[in-house]
């Protein structure tokens, strides 16, 4: 089964309408006594936001933005496969995988896969261009899992042995390989698979977060040990949605599959937890709405919402792994400290500190983003 087929999006009309009349019949829970992000998403905030989905946001119009793209499937190890193939017009374009956050798809690439593939057409020097595979995660998206599902846990480490052969059937020896959040998790997996095919390993953090071992902060001075206790203490606490999904995933999936309301709840409480938002009011939206609503439409539409809470069943509630087989280069990655931390177990070649104000860094920042892969996989390849 090395098929590759061409996919084109095309949802029904009743599939939206549907939708539309769901939102319209939502049952609104009444708010708390001066009820704050910290108790859960505000009910006036989602009712805003729930209401601008049903009569003002338009799914054809992102609908078009995404197969503008083209788009193909393929099966991997029993599993369909979907994915987005942009080719650059640049003849020595890098070939670079891309997966994308958890809970994102690839809504979250749309910003950045023009001025990488075609870097002429945007006004930047076209001597680092990139040929982009962007796959949707199994269980994402257009990669719905079969039903039954597969018995065996798709694990980080199965959808790395899944993205290099992948890479395999499009014909590239040697890529690059870039992923946030989630996709963190399986950049360095790849590497570690495949370090003759990966030239190198790029993500937007989660390298040298210190883990409680008190040797991790020996040779630190007290300023960059004053530096990570303020960043941990800002990412202390929270929901505590991790331990749940890591062990009762499937509970949350039947309000996923049959309210769009309580999904879209869930990934808005997610994306506002990982910015770190203050107990106070919320600052202004760091992605735009309607991309953040694209992203939500996705799920809901391809019924995904449930699955896409199964790698933390399969313990993907972690941090990137250490490797030094290939060449590190980290954006967005904090404080010196957390760098001198990570170059202990990893290849460090490249480490920005640029700050975003959203965890989802290529909805957020795009440019921050296309600039650091040209800088990294540009001086990799000299």
């Amino acid at each position: 089964m090395t098929d590759i087929e061409q996919f084109r999006i095309d949802i029904p009309q009743s599939e939206l309408d549907d939708l539309t009349d769901r939102l319209a019949r939502t049952r609104w829970p009444s708010a708390l006594p001066g009820a704050k992000w910290s108790r859960g998403v505000p009910v006036v905030y989602l009712k805003e936001l729930a209401e601008y989905w049903r009569d003002g946001y338009d799914w054809r119009a992102y609908e078009k933005r995404l197969n503008d793209f083209p788009q193909y499937t393929t099966e991997i190890d029993g599993q369909l496969i979907h994915f987005l193939h942009v080719r650059s017009p640049e003849p020595d374009a890098i070939p670079l995988i891309m997966t994308h956050s958890w809970p994102n798809s690839i809504a979250e690439f749309l910003d950045v896969l023009g001025p990488l593939t075609d870097p002429r057409a945007h006004g930047l020097d076209p001597s680092c261009a990139f040929h982009v595979v962007a796959p949707s995660l199994p269980g994402f998206g257009f990669s719905p899992f079969p039903e039954p599902a597969d018995k065996r846990p798709w694990d980080i480490a199965r959808v790395a042995r899944t993205w290099a052969e992948l890479m395999s059937r499009l014909g590239y020896e040697r890529y690059g390989a870039h992923g946030n959040d989630a996709g963190a998790l399986v950049t360095p997996c790849l590497a570690v698979y495949a370090p003759e095919h990966v030239i190198g390993s790029h993500i937007t953090s989660g390298l040298g977060v210190p883990t409680g071992d008190p040797a991790e902060f020996e040779g630190l001075t007290e300023r960059d040990q004053a530096e990570l206790a303020s960043l941990l203490e800002r990412f202390a606490g929270g929901s505590g949605y991790a331990p749940y999904l890591t062990n009762r995933p499937q509970t949350l999936s039947f309000g996923f599959l049959d309210s769009p309301v309580a999904q879209l709840a869930y990934l808005v409480e997610r994306f506002k937890e990982f910015d770190g938002w203050p107990e106070g009011a919320a600052p202004a939206e760091p992605i735009d709405r309607d991309l953040l609503l694209t992203n939500a439409t996705l799920y809901w539409l391809t019924g995904t919402g449930g699955t896409s809470l199964w790698p933390y069943y399969e313990g993907a509630a972690a941090m990137p792994i250490d490797q030094t087989a290939v060449p590190t280069g980290v954006s967005h990655g904090g404080p010196s400290a957390l760098r001198t931390i990570a170059s202990r177990k990893n290849d460090v070649v490249r480490w920005a500190e640029h700050e975003s104000p959203s965890h989802m860094v290529a909805m957020a920042v795009p440019d921050d983003v296309v600039a650091e892969l040209r800088e990294f996989f540009g001086n990799l390849r000299k």
